[in-house]
């Protein structure tokens, strides 16, 4: 049986030999050194780690398609080399197959079935296609070429390329469940809303808060610039936020609310907005400035355009109900919530991310972060909606975010009527091992140990410690239950609409 697998099926014997004495017709020439330097080129992944590394530096599409072709290549390669050369054990063609001139040399010893260079080459291809169909045809003539050049260098016989492209593909296509088909974004859309123009500022009061990321001694003299006939309000260090950007909220003349600052101080202002039926101006003003990103007004340029004409949209409002303090003794407080809400480690993987994303970039940033803070942290034990868990992260998004996985990035309808729910769990057997591995093969999404939901309403509760429960990146200690509700188009506020 031995013997007969290493000769091959007669046909298929026979088939190679005719097809090895066609190449061996070619005449002589600059060909001749192409394929042998496209071969050695590709031997050991050295050609498809070197295309993985510039498609790296793209972000988006071309740095996935660069981690599936790898990953994909891996598998193929493991697969070729580790089982079916020891399987199919076959001899090489050999010198007199070929003219001496075209023999690759030294010729390689292990078993010529099949071509793991054929694996590789096909594997990387369909792999990045999977991601990127049109990566994937780029880089299709590449893997052809590498494939037909271990026949043209006498390294293999057609038949042990043919069979190793097809254990690439299947690598590709058996790791693709790794990366299941995203769901298609949607495009940005936002419900019109009636809001007044507002010219110079007049009728606007906008409250400032000076320990805002972005604030400089400057921030007030350009917005009395931009807004010569607004009423400003500085917030000190200090004075208490809420009842501040109450006091601008209720100045005399007010038709609309401003603030500037970071997403915390812009969820106090937005519940103020609603309690006084006054729509909300963002300004970018604060570290990160989600919110405002997603409003599209991540310029003064934006925010000044929309409020001038006034352009508005309704927005969903979070609504949260807080319980704190003593078991017997609870102290209830309710919060507005225009992003998201976190328990676990989910802010410091933020933190440490954002840490990196300058020097790393944002993907190779969110991969080290995680493996830090999977590596080393614990999961939180708690209940959502009276189902005992063990975590990682819980996060809550006001709206749908994507990608769906565990970065959510963006969210480009901000009126659904949805709480977005992840979980990343460690309930399952070896759920730390899974996760990493996950991490490292960027299929969270996929993993056993993500959870994707969507609910209107939810509950989470501490078992035993009280949790740290973190509104729109501010941390509440001591939280020992929290319900987190949506508020459909509760809030008005000045936006930039989509063109249709």
């Amino acid at each position: 049986m031995r013997g007969f697998l290493g000769k091959g099926p007669k046909r298929v014997a026979r088939l190679d030999h005719f097809l090895v004495r066609a190449v061996s017709r070619q005449p002589q020439g600059d060909h001749d050194v192409f394929f042998r330097r496209l071969s050695a080129a590709a031997t050991k992944g050295k050609l498809w780690f070197g295309i993985a590394g510039v498609m790296a530096a793209f972000p988006g599409n071309p740095r996935r398609a660069a981690l599936h072709g790898v990953l994909a290549l891996g598998v193929a390669s493991g697969v070729t080399n580790v089982i079916f050369k020891r399987a199919l054990p076959r001899n090489r063609p050999r010198p007199e197959h070929l003219p001496l001139f075209r023999f690759v040399n030294p010729q390689p010893t292990s078993s010529s079935m099949p071509s793991g260079h054929s694996a590789s080459a096909v594997a990387f291809a369909v792999g990045a296609g999977v991601v990127s169909p049109a990566i994937g045809i780029a880089l299709a003539p590449i893997a052809v070429g590498v494939a037909y050049s271990r026949v043209h260098t006498g390294a293999h016989w057609p038949s042990d390329v043919v069979l190793g492209s097809a254990l690439g593909a299947g690598a590709a296509l058996v790791t693709r469940k790794w990366w299941p088909a995203r769901p298609p974004e949607p495009t940005p859309h936002r419900t019109p809303a009636e809001a007044p123009e507002i010219h110079d500022g007049e009728g606007l009061s906008i409250a400032v808060n000076v320990m805002g990321g972005s604030y400089t001694p400057e921030t007030g003299e350009l917005l009395r610039k931009i807004f010569p006939k607004a009423y400003i309000r500085e917030i000190a260090e200090g004075e208490d936020i809420a009842a501040e950007i109450e006091a601008a909220a209720t100045n005399a003349g007010t038709v609309a609310l401003g603030v500037w600052g970071g997403d915390g101080t812009v969820g106090t202002a937005a519940a103020t907005a609603v309690e006084h039926s006054l729509p909300l101006l963002v300004l970018p003003g604060g570290t990160l400035n989600h919110f405002a990103r997603d409003l599209g007004t991540s310029s003064i340029d934006d925010a000044l355009d929309a409020v001038t004409k006034g352009h508005a949209a309704s927005v969903d409002l979070g609504h949260v109900v807080v319980q704190r303090g003593l078991p017997d003794i609870p102290e209830t407080s309710e919060l507005a919530m225009l992003n998201t809400a976190s328990v676990g480690v989910y802010p410091n993987l933020v933190r440490r991310r954002e840490r990196l994303q300058p020097a790393l970039g944002k993907p190779l940033a969110g991969l080290v972060a995680s493996l830090r803070t999977f590596g080393v942290n614990s999961p939180t034990t708690l209940t959502v909606d009276g189902v005992k868990h063990k975590l990682w992260i819980l996060y809550l998004g006001r709206g749908r975010y994507y990608p769906r996985d565990h970065a959510p990035l963006r969210r480009p309808v901000l009126d659904d009527g949805v709480l977005d729910v992840r979980m990343i769990t460690a309930d399952e057997p070896f759920a730390r091992a899974r996760l990493l591995w996950a991490v490292v093969t960027g299929t969270v999404a996929a993993s056993k140990v993500t959870h994707l939901t969507e609910a209107t309403e939810i509950t989470v509760e501490a078992i035993g410690q009280p949790l740290v429960l973190a509104v729109d990146g501010e941390p509440k200690p001591g939280v020992r239950s929290a319900t987190f509700s949506i508020k459909a188009r509760e809030l008005t506020v000045y936006s930039p609409l989509p063109v249709a």
